[in-house]
């Protein structure tokens, strides 16, 4: 799970503009990370299915990309694309938080 970049498509090859871009930060493989990890991508295939694209990065590798996105907690979700920026703390087990947190709905086409 270090740092890992999966990218989704859909067959319909959505607009740039449906495209969510979300970056996990964590630290190794911890289980907070991991259920934050697995989380995320469950929530993503529910409400954004084949229109994301997922960053992890492992601050424990590279601990210098904490300070681009403001990371003070970990495990962090941050929603980079649709802006405004978003962003949600923790293990992402409380989905609607999660949703509420990162506006996690698909876009109208």
């Amino acid at each position: 799970m270090m740092e890992a970049r999966e990218e989704i498509n859909s067959a319909t090859e959505p607009l740039a503009s449906e495209t969510w871009e979300l970056r996990l930060y964590v630290a190794g493989q911890t289980s907070k990370s991991i259920a934050a990890l697995a989380n995320l991508r469950r929530y993503c295939e529910q409400h954004v299915p084949g229109r994301y694209q997922l960053e992890v990065i492992d601050l424990m590798q590279h601990p210098q990309l904490a300070e681009g996105d403001q990371i003070l907690a970990i495990p962090t979700v941050v929603r980079k694309v649709p802006e405004p920026i978003r962003k949600v703390i923790g293990d992402l087990s409380n989905e609607e938080r999660v949703i509420v947190g990162l506006d996690l709905r698909p876009q109208s086409r």
